[in-house]
């Protein structure tokens, strides 16, 4: 049998609304968190979290 594990969320550290197995493998997850209403990119694989940051789109100057 598995071990099943709720995702937490990186910010607040509150359960988010995944759960996940042992061997889950995600990459570039859009994690929602219900509680601080936040939108965190994330890779997970084998229980371990790790956020992706993103750098910030920037406009185009002509």
């Amino acid at each position: 049998m598995q071990e099943e594990n709720w995702v937490l969320c990186p910010v607040c550290g509150s359960k988010t609304r995944i759960k996940v197995r042992e061997d889950t493998i995600l990459e570039r997850f859009p994690l929602y968190c219900p509680k601080c209403k936040q939108e965190t990119l994330i890779a997970l694989k084998n229980l371990n979290i790790s956020v992706i940051k993103e750098p910030d789109a920037q406009t185009q100057s002509r």
